[in-house]
């Protein structure tokens, strides 16, 4: 199963319940296609004449999607803006900025291409069981795109390497690194320490000329030089390795009696998923923490937590960011399945990109946290294939 193959075969549309107005802030309809939310963020900022951070965008969407999302200004500004791949079109005021909260999830459309004709008849039952019964709730790929070669930089701060955290910020390319970022990196790894040298070919404007700036003056002293990285990034990298970790104990909590056959590949890991079936419905009400130090793992729950934490070579209690001053791991808990509704499929055709291949096309909705990619590795799964992008 191909997905993402053309442009507008991956279209997602969040729903929102805008705040009630009148009031000074400014809501925004925001349509892209090929450009990160932060870059459209970036750019709406720049024509509104605001800092990025005035610009609240409740939630990031994938680059290679037709996507359509909300954000809001506290200011008077034009009726719409538009760049290169997006177009923002004011539709509402309100009292306050948009928030995570406000957010009632997405829906999805998505095109599967280059598929067998026993695939592409086989998809509309399949898309019945997941709407019926549901999936594991894992965090799929787009929550660790700071993956290094050398793990997470979260798992870094935990154990308190704050020289460690730096190397990787600076010299390690992360999976959604952009390319002039990568080559940056490389060029740290080949001349650390070479802090003068360095500050010329840092990316302007970036958040690493001042950490090196910092370590240029104070070329030892990484734990303040890792707190000079922005809060966001450092939230984004701490949330990572913890969504990690929550993965890989629903992953050993669900193979407690054995190995599964059927797998769904996430990261660098091939994580257990059970076939859709009635027995899916308890654990869509069973919660289980994101781990931190206050995290409690209740009867068979224990064992896969500690399991990880062993092989991980940490603790519960090393789950807590202490070099940090201003960044905090995530409190909450997380469903263990959840239930995609709406879900339909619609008959399959001739794919017009893949010669002899058959297309159909499957929608559905999810609530907040979910992730839609994890739906169509479930369907390719049961269907007896995988998923490629692109």
């Amino acid at each position: 199963m191909r997905i993402k193959a053309l442009p507008g075969d991956f279209k997602v549309e969040e729903r929102i319940d805008l705040p009630a107005g009148p009031g000074p802030y400014a809501y925004y309809r925001v349509e892209k296609t090929g450009r990160t939310t932060l870059a459209v963020q970036e750019e709406m900022a720049r024509a509104l004449k605001v800092t990025p951070s005035a610009l609240a965008f409740p939630a990031l969407k994938d680059k290679a999607a037709v996507a359509v999302q909300y954000a809001s200004v506290r200011k008077r500004g034009p009726k719409t803006l538009e760049g290169k791949g997006w177009r923002a079109e004011q539709t509402d005021w309100g009292t306050r900025a948009l928030r995570t909260g406000d957010l009632q999830g997405n829906h999805f459309t998505v095109i599967a291409r280059n598929l067998s004709p026993d695939e592409a008849a086989a998809l509309m039952p399949v898309a019945d069981k997941l709407g019926r019964h549901g999936l594991i709730n894992y965090f799929d790929d787009q929550r660790f795109g700071s993956y290094t070669q050398r793990g997470f930089i979260g798992k870094e701060i935990l154990k308190r390497d704050a020289e460690q955290v730096v190397w990787m910020y600076l010299s390690e390319e992360m999976i959604g690194d952009p390319r002039e970022v990568k080559t940056f990196k490389r060029l740290c790894a080949s001349h650390w320490g070479q802090w003068g040298y360095l500050l010329h070919q840092a990316p302007r404007p970036s958040n690493y000329r001042s950490v090196i700036t910092y370590l240029k003056d104070h070329p030892h002293e990484y734990r303040k030089a890792a707190n000079l990285i922005k809060d966001r990034l450092l939230s984004i990298y701490l949330s990572a390795y913890q969504s990690w970790i929550w993965n890989l104990i629903i992953g050993a909590y669900l193979e407690r009696d054995g190995e599964m056959a059927a797998k769904l590949d996430i990261l660098h890991a091939r994580l257990p998923a059970p076939e859709p079936g009635p027995e899916l419905a308890p654990l869509r009400e069973t919660l289980v923490d994101l781990p931190r130090l206050t995290a409690r793992y209740p009867g068979d729950f224990r064992p896969a937590a500690d399991k990880v934490f062993a092989d991980e070579d940490l603790e519960l209690r090393d789950f807590k960011a202490r070099i940090l001053r201003r960044v905090y791991l995530t409190k909450g808990e997380r469903p263990v399945a959840f239930l995609p509704i709406e879900v339909t499929a619609g008959e399959a055709g001739v794919d017009e990109e893949f010669a002899g291949r058959r297309r159909a096309t499957i929608a559905f909705a999810l609530g907040p946290g979910q992730y839609a990619t994890l739906v169509l590795k479930a369907a390719a799964a049961l269907i007896g294939t995988q998923i490629k992008v692109r």
